[in-house]
């Protein structure tokens, strides 16, 4: 009897062994540090009242912005420490481009182009390299290229509206593609929710074909809404995402994308100092990294927060890495790997 115990029992380890092997792969959620984020600075935006700021990124060490409700400019944040405010400054104007003819455009998308050119690209991205700048069109799914010279932005070759929709995403009309970031040779673009997931894309590539859920994160809170990604940046060789709807941003592997770590700000977004009067909106949309932290800009949807009713203007904030995240990035080493 002792025997058949003692076997009994092996076996039932080595089934909670596997069970436990399996739990930590593929989709399941990974264990993954969440820690609460050390807010590093705030700022009201002067001048984003009616726009809607919704994407950002670090180029050539200026902090630029995209807008919701302005499909012909992008702009640029020139914040400094120790003030509450920085003023949202024009950093180039550009004829937007024309409807796509290379895609099908849905009735109610073409009747907005020409019904309201600042509603007609709503864009919701925006990332660099060393060959200009890139914008990313929710209205269309597509990425423009601003070409400063021609003071003209212009469609590039990869698109993915209909690829997306075959495989269930992009089904919600206005919560489609949300962030894009350039990260080495490719290109990465948020799907927002319902479900959500990446796509990667090549430059040259026609027709995008590489989607990717991600991997969930076991301490990570949605609160009820919906799973969504709304902005990403790419920093020190990590792919960060903007976890709106779990006040939450992760650093991801840029091959498996399972979270290396992720920093949630709640309390911050959610404190009667700084949240709007509709918490639906004043969520975080734009995401940029670079050596002095995390920067989120919250959306607010023209909604006035609870402490001014006449304060419409969007809020910037700069949260902390994780303590151990710096000590890498200082030591030159690798990030933690999650099992």
């Amino acid at each position: 009897m002792k025997i058949v115990k003692c076997v009994c029992q092996n076996i039932a380890w080595l089934s909670v062994g596997i069970f436990l092997c399996l739990a930590g792969s593929g989709a399941h959620a990974n264990g993954a540090p969440v820690q609460p984020a050390k807010l590093l600075g705030t700022w009201w935006i002067d001048g984003s009242e009616g726009l809607d700021i919704s994407g950002l990124s670090f180029c050539d060490g200026e902090l630029l912005a995209v807008a919701d409700k302005s499909s012909e400019g992008i702009y640029r944040l020139p914040i400094q420490a120790g003030s509450e405010r920085v003023e949202l400054k024009s950093k180039a104007r550009f004829a937007r481009p024309d409807l796509p003819d290379d895609q099908p455009v849905p009735l109610k998308v073409r009747a907005l182009h020409y019904a309201s050119t600042p509603l007609s690209m709503d864009f919701e991205g925006i990332t660099c390299d060393a060959s200009g700048v890139y914008l990313l069109s929710e209205r269309h799914n597509r990425i423009a290229q601003l070409d400063t010279a021609a003071e003209r932005a212009r469609w590039l070759s990869p698109r993915w509206s209909e690829s997306a929709r075959e495989r269930g995403y992009l089904q919600i009309f206005n919560a489609e593609s949300e962030g894009l970031v350039k990260a080495g040779e490719d290109f990465w673009v948020a799907l927002e929710r319902e479900p959500r997931g990446l796509l990667r894309l090549g430059r040259d590539e026609v027709v995008g074909e590489d989607f990717r859920s991600l991997p969930e994160v076991a301490g990570l809170d949605f609160r009820g809404r919906a799973e969504d990604v709304t902005a990403l940046a790419y920093f020190d060789g990590g792919l960060f995402t903007l976890e709106r709807n779990a006040f939450a941003v992760c650093r991801r592997e840029l091959t498996s994308l399972r979270a290396e770590w992720c920093v949630h700000y709640r309390d911050i977004e959610e404190a009667p100092k700084y949240v709007y009067q509709d918490t639906r909106f004043g969520k975080g949309e734009g995401l940029a990294i670079n050596q002095q932290g995390i920067f989120v800009v919250l959306d607010n949807n023209g909604d006035a927060r609870v402490a001014d009713a006449e304060d419409r203007r969007g809020l910037l904030i700069q949260l902390a890495m994780p303590p151990f995240a710096i000590d890498a990035q200082r030591n030159g080493a690798r990030k933690p790997q999650t099992p």
